[in-house]
């Protein structure tokens, strides 16, 4: 519950043609929508990190609800499935795991690595651990263990996951294949067991 009736389009409080966002959908790019400016100042970033906090519920494949705490009886009527109450985010067809749940929402995202079209491909269709074949390039400098964001060319992050070399590591055998990797540095750069696919 908060100080507005749901998710608009745009900011309610300073754009009068604003409208109210009845349903999103799991895999909606509203997900990913920016909300960190709040119309008021005790809410700063609140939307999203109600938003963020829906993203979790819809992947655990429960429903959320964004609605006013001003609207009478707001909860008894979400609970008896009240579409007219507030923004609904539906459950995804997906549901994680709550390991993978924190590396794909809550854990911190220390850096990235740009990965090319055969290997988006790969991750997205055949559920593959990202190698360093397909690695275009590496920002940022983290340890084996960090949380990254694997980016496609287009800089869309298509999936998260916990790095299994460091980004020293990845840019030294970042274009390679695993036969031409030294024994002492691991052969994935993220392990599918690893890895949470965002873009599908």
């Amino acid at each position: 519950l908060t100080d507005t009736d749901g998710l608009y389009t745009t900011n309610p409080h300073t754009d009068s043609t604003a409208q109210i966002i009845p349903v999103v959908t799991a895999d909606d790019p509203l997900f990913q929508v920016d909300a960190r400016q709040s119309g008021t100042d005790r809410g700063s970033g609140g939307m999203a990190s109600k938003i963020a906090a829906a993203r979790i519920a819809s992947w655990s494949g429960v429903v959320a609800v964004i609605a006013s705490a001003e609207t009478p009886d707001a909860i008894a009527r979400i609970i008896a499935n009240e579409s007219k109450v507030g923004t609904w985010f539906l459950p995804h067809d997906r549901q994680l795991s709550a390991r993978k749940l924190w590396i794909a929402f809550a854990a911190e995202v220390e850096g990235s690595v740009v990965v090319d079209a055969g290997a988006c491909e790969a991750l997205i269709s055949r559920g593959t651990s990202l190698l360093p074949a397909g690695v275009v390039s590496v920002v940022g400098n983290f340890v084996a263990g960090a949380t990254i964001e694997i980016c496609d060319e287009a800089s869309r992050v298509v999936a998260r996951g916990m790095a299994a070399m460091s980004s020293l590591e990845i840019e030294q055998s970042q274009g390679k294949r695993s036969s031409d990797i030294g024994s002492n540095v691991s052969i994935e750069v993220v392990h599918r067991d690893d890895l949470v696919i965002l873009q599908l």
